[in-house]
């Protein structure tokens, strides 16, 4: 079922996609903690199988994808230090079960990502940008560290000198640049940003769940993997996958020479 009730109105569902929008605008398209909270509660039941979405894709409420924490309410919190490890908690208890899934993760990377609004880029499989999309760590900048798993992924994604360097000086990182870098996979006119972001999900939804799912899972574990180990489970799953249901109608609409109906 996918029409269990999402715990905030910036969780939804359609297609097969489950939509996060994961800023604010009234709080300056600050990261959404509600949106948070109710990504976290829809990512358990797909977990316990009552859910049943294919793709998750994160969206931005306002002009900016994310403009990074709730800064104010950081400094107006009673006891910062466990008011931040609380926050921090909860957004790796949303990324981890993101991870989880091996769902794939469509980012519509409008305007600023700059802080955990950058993190959440980076989680992305497929990052759609605009041409005035700029993102920058931003944490330094307010003397804290980065969280949202950036010092993971950023280095991952761009080479450890360069993370370092944008990390360090809080550079901020141009479309074009992101593009290059190998954060976004793509850049759209600015006011198309959403609209195809949401194609990308709708597309990859309609597509042969089982296999890309597994592809994903594959993917995210590879870093850590040896090649060795790699050989070994990518065998494992095109075998299996060639048993199940999607590889077999993906292997005889092939021979057909027809369009697959994938299940």
């Amino acid at each position: 079922m996918t029409d269990s009730s999402p715990a905030t109105p910036s969780v939804s569902t359609a297609d097969g996609v489950l939509t996060i929008a994961v800023s604010n605008p009234a709080n300056g398209t600050a990261l959404d903690d509600d949106a948070i909270a109710g990504a976290t509660a829809a990512l358990i039941e797909l977990r316990e199988g009552r859910r049943d979405e294919q793709v998750i894709l994160l969206v931005g409420a306002g002009k900016n994808f994310c403009a990074g924490g709730n800064v104010a309410a950081f400094a107006g919190a009673e006891d910062r230090p466990a008011y931040l490890l609380e926050l921090a908690d909860q957004l790796h208890t949303m990324l981890g079960l993101i991870n989880e899934t091996s769902l794939p993760v469509v980012v519509a990377a409008k305007g600023w990502a700059a802080g955990a609004g950058m993190s959440l880029t980076l989680i992305g499989d497929v990052v759609v940008g605009g041409t005035s999309t700029k993102m920058r760590p931003a944490y330094s900048g307010i003397g804290l560290t980065p969280d949202g798993g950036m010092t993971w992924t950023l280095p991952r994604t761009v080479g450890a000198a360069r993370a370092r360097a944008i990390i360090l000086t809080n550079r901020i990182v141009t479309a074009e640049q992101a593009l290059e870098y190998g954060i976004l996979s793509e850049i759209v006119d600015d006011e198309r940003v959403d609209e195809r972001a949401r194609e990308i999900a709708v597309e990859l939804a309609a597509g042969p769940s089982a296999a890309l799912q597994a592809t994903v899972g594959l993917l995210r574990q590879s870093p850590a993997a040896s090649l060795s180990a790699q050989f070994d489970a990518e065998g494992a799953s095109i075998s299996r996958l060639s048993g199940e249901p999607t590889g077999i109608e993906g292997v005889d609409a092939f021979l057909a020479k027809r369009a697959p109906q994938w299940p």
